[in-house]
């Protein structure tokens, strides 16, 4: 395949990653993500055990689906890139019929949205910003909250270009500066912190509440600003600008913590996106 462009989507908050294609100018999906959907395993390793014994059967049964189906390198949750396997919009409807799931028919009408919107997206950007919109607020979250998380994704951006102008490598050195940042504001690796909302395969930011998003954005922010300052290039001198973006976030977080009496880091989730709204009180 020719230059691609990286992305996830959220089916009912699950994320389902996937890969667009310029020149055929179609999407490659996850299949072991929409099987994790349909069969609604809680690990991806459970979803990998149910494929590889679909697989087994399809092939079995001579079915050229599988034969035909491509590998491609997606980041996984460690990210670390891995080979997976995906298939197109028409295979994935095809490998869905296979599947016993209530499902079924909501993911194949969210697969053929996603394929469409894409092509207008191309037309006009804006209108991935807006569906964005619409996607948070369908599933339940306040005004104010996407509204914070929106300028929290700009500021993610800008920070991204910064690390790929310092000559930072993609995936897995930006998951590693990330968990750096988390770390050093929050107290918590990123899988720690996961653990402490009680998320599995759920997006971290998508659980914040405003005070957490609003601290781990400063770091972001100072991060990139001392960064435009540094100029650091490679991934050691980034790890030192990380850090120190980060000192400042949780300068600020300990006393916010100190005046409000509250911590910021909270194990409030997305389940109860009200109390996502204001900062947790940690229970």
């Amino acid at each position: 395949m020719t230059e691609k462009e990286n992305s996830l989507a959220l089916f009912e908050g699950l994320q389902i990653r996937k890969e667009w294609d310029k020149e055929s100018e179609k999407w490659w999906f996850s299949i072991i993500d929409v099987v994790a959907v349909l069969t609604e395993q809680e690990t991806s390793r459970g979803a990998s055990n149910y494929w590889r014994k679909l697989k087994q059967r399809l092939i079995g049964e001579g079915n050229q689906l599988v034969t035909n189906c491509h590998q491609l390198k997606l980041t996984s949750d460690d990210g670390k890139k891995y080979l997976t396997d995906v298939a197109d919009l028409e295979q994935m409807l095809r490998i869905i019929q296979s599947i016993p799931s209530k499902k079924a028919e909501p993911v194949k009408q969210w697969l053929a949205k996603v394929g469409s919107e894409r092509i207008d997206e191309m037309i006009n950007p804006e209108l991935s910003i807006e569906r964005m919109i619409d996607n948070y607020r369908r599933l339940g979250y306040t005004e104010e909250w996407i509204n914070q998380r929106i300028k929290t994704i700009e500021i993610r951006k800008d920070l991204t270009d910064e690390w790929h102008r310092g000559g930072v490598e993609e995936g897995k050195e930006y998951a590693l500066l990330t968990d750096i940042m988390t770390k050093t504001w929050s107290g918590k690796s990123v899988k720690e912190y996961k653990d402490h909302k009680n998320l599995k395969k759920e997006n971290l930011r998508d659980n914040m509440s405003n005070a957490e998003l609003l601290i781990n954005a400063l770091a972001e922010l100072s991060a990139t600003e001392i960064s435009k300052v540094k100029n650091p290039y490679g991934f050691k001198d980034n790890v030192d600008v990380a850090k120190e973006g980060a000192e400042v976030a949780k300068i600020a977080r300990m006393q916010l913590e100190q005046r409000t009496g509250k911590p910021v880091v909270s194990k409030v989730n997305a389940k109860d996106k009200k109390r996502l709204t204001y900062n947790g009180d940690g229970e």
